[in-house]
């Protein structure tokens, strides 16, 4: 039986794993930390008793004593958690014990992220930079199924190629470079009979090792206060009788009247299956094989289950003017002795996978695009997502960190939303992923677009989502000339492409009177040559000509610029979109080659 995944837990053996334990806490990474040299409970008991229930441990100290203290502890690959040993000065992570499975190696790489290591895999997919076949499905949002794996990882090391096969699921996973020492036939991707292949990614049980995407959806209704085993029974018995994975299964759909049902209720929770009820007209108006004249009398829809797995898996294959094809049919199953009432089942197959609660949305700030300039958070999470969304550019400079299991989709310039829609549909299907931003995401990024999208979907369908900051060219640029940003000041964008420019100009105008510092983006492109010098007409308005301004160009990037101007002789002509500009306020000031605005804190020759 596998082990459902838990919390991360840490330990360490000495003071000198201290900072370590503390960078991990700090990073969200683990959930409980065991300092074995402070005279606490012995460091075995304290393992043993969390061994079984957590996914991974986090050992900071030597190999050999990690060895020797979970060598009583382990029971088999598929219960045992992943273990990582990290060196007190954090420089490397080994994954020592489940390295696929348990995804000790994906676990490697996000500690290595955070904390600025590296990685040392020693399993032979891992080190090669192939696919782990037996690990890689769950970062697609699978499940694993049945099979020979460790012959499948002895024939991927050796000369011929493993024979893969897919039938349903994503197909994006096979772009991967790392997939490029497999063997696809052309005939993949539509359902029926796979033959001998060694790896098959389908929702039907069979051959081979296989990974089951969750795209079956089970029709259920049954009459009032049925027994929850009759559900589970009849649930087990139909999908083996017809040949299709339990893992596959991506949720329940049934009546809305069936909402308040105990053993509905229940089955859904214990299997982690979402589940969608239906109103009886929406019901009624999907064509079903096997209609009920006494359904539709009781409901008002003669189908209850047949019905409402066909409309759930079309909603989650995208296609919500029609109705997705049946598998099964309905079928009936009654009490048994010690049970109560009856229930009919039906499975539908979606087009597309659909499993919300594995995926995940992380918008990443990557700072103006050095790598030494990506903040802790953001590494880690660009270490743990299956798929990389963002604009060529940004991913271009990120690419030296991408590793072969992982996917770039790139994105154009102009199509913010379109790169938002990609990441958020990915991520609604079990995938995880990072949106990319330059700068912050959550500055003129793609944070807010995401969110937007985020919140309008329904609570029970939203993927994980969170918010990875990076290095603003705001906070850079500063850092470049000195402390012009020690007072208040604020942020406005010259592009008129998405607020209208009467908007702009009054914000202008508000911070020409209010004496902000000032940060302009989007400054001056070849169709908007007009907007920066009236904007500096407007901030003249109200701060001497001679107010120092920053001219900030490419940061952090080959060909960076920077320089020091006055507000009354700016060269426009010299900014365009990769330019930054910063204009102080009324006492800002430069001197030796460094502005400054007077915080003005007590005792300061500057008050």
């Amino acid at each position: 039986m596998s082990r459902e995944p838990g919390g991360i837990i840490a330990l360490g053996f000495s003071p000198a794993a201290e900072a370590a334990l503390r960078q991990l806490e700090q990073g969200g990474l683990t959930t409980e930390t065991h300092r074995a040299w402070e005279g606490n409970e012995e460091s075995g008991p304290w393992l043993a008793q969390r061994w079984g229930t957590v996914s991974a441990v986090v050992a900071v100290g030597a190999c050999g004593l990690v060895t020797r203290l979970i060598a009583p502890l382990l029971a088999g690959k598929a219960c045992d958690p992943a273990v990582v040993v990290l060196d007190p000065q954090a420089r490397h992570a080994i994954p020592l014990l489940g390295g696929h499975a348990a995804g000790g190696e994906g676990l490697a790489h996000r500690i290595a992220a955070l904390l600025g290591g590296q990685a040392v895999l020693s399993g032979a997919s891992g080190a090669a930079g192939r696919l782990a076949l037996d690990a890689f499905g769950t970062a697609w949002g699978w499940r694993r199924g049945s099979g020979d794996w460790r012959a499948l990882m002895v024939r991927a090391a050796g000369e011929v190629p493993p024979l893969v096969l897919q039938e349903s699921g994503l197909p994006l996973w096979r772009e991967l470079p790392a997939a490029a020492g497999l063997a696809f036939p052309p005939s993949t991707g539509s359902p029926g009979p796979v033959g001998a292949a060694d790896l098959v990614v389908s929702h039907q049980l069979g051959d081979g090792c296989r990974w089951h995407p969750p795209c079956l959806w089970i029709g259920l209704g049954c009459e009032r206060d049925t027994s929850e085993s009759l559900l589970e029974r009849l649930v087990e018995e139909t999908l083996r009788q017809h040949g299709l994975a339990v893992e596959a299964v991506a949720g329940l759909a049934s009546a809305t009247r069936k909402g308040d049902e105990p053993a509905l209720l229940a089955l859904a929770a214990r299997r982690g299956w979402p589940l969608r009820l239906y109103e009886a007209e929406r019901l009624a108006a999907v064509p079903v094989p096997t209609p009920s004249p006494v359904v539709a009398r009781e409901l008002g829809t003669p189908s209850v289950a047949e019905a409402a797995a066909r409309l759930a898996a079309a909603e989650s294959g995208g296609t919500l003017a029609t109705a997705a094809p049946l598998l099964v049919a309905k079928q009936i199953g009654r009490a048994e002795p010690g049970e109560r009432g009856a229930a009919t089942l039906a499975v539908a197959l979606s087009p597309q996978q659909w499993a919300p609660a594995r995926g995940a949305l992380h918008l990443v700030g990557s700072g103006p695009g050095r790598l030494d300039a990506l903040t802790g958070e953001a590494r880690a999470a660009l270490a743990a997502a299956a798929v990389w969304v963002g604009y060529g550019l940004y991913l271009d400079l990120l690419e030296p960190l991408r590793r072969p299991d992982q996917l770039r989709r790139d994105g154009r310039l102009t199509e913010e939303r379109q790169r938002c829609v990609e990441a958020l549909a990915l991520a609604e299907q079990g995938v995880t992923v990072a949106l990319v931003s330059s700068g912050d995401s959550g500055i003129y990024g793609m944070a807010g677009l995401a969110l937007e999208l985020w919140l309008q979907l329904p609570l029970a369908e939203r993927p994980a989502f969170a918010v990875h900051p990076g290095l603003s060219a705001l906070q850079l640029a500063a850092a470049r000339v000195g402390a012009p940003l020690m007072h208040d000041f604020c942020t406005i964008s010259l592009s008129d492409r998405l607020t209208p420019w009467e908007v702009i100009e009054r914000r202008l105008r508000a911070a020409a009177a209010g004496d902000f510092v000032v940060a302009l983006y989007n400054p001056r492109s070849r169709d908007r040559d007009w907007q920066l010098q009236r904007a500096r007409d407007l901030l003249l308005e109200g701060r001497p000509a001679s107010t120092p301004v920053v001219l900030a160009r490419q940061l952090g990037r080959a060909g960076e610029r920077v320089s020091l101007h006055e507000l009354a002789s700016l060269p426009i002509e010299a900014v365009d979109m990769l330019t930054l500009v910063l204009v102080g306020n009324s006492t800002s000031r430069v001197q030796d080659g460094w502005m400054v605005t007077p915080r003005g804190y007590p005792g300061s020759e500057l008050s």
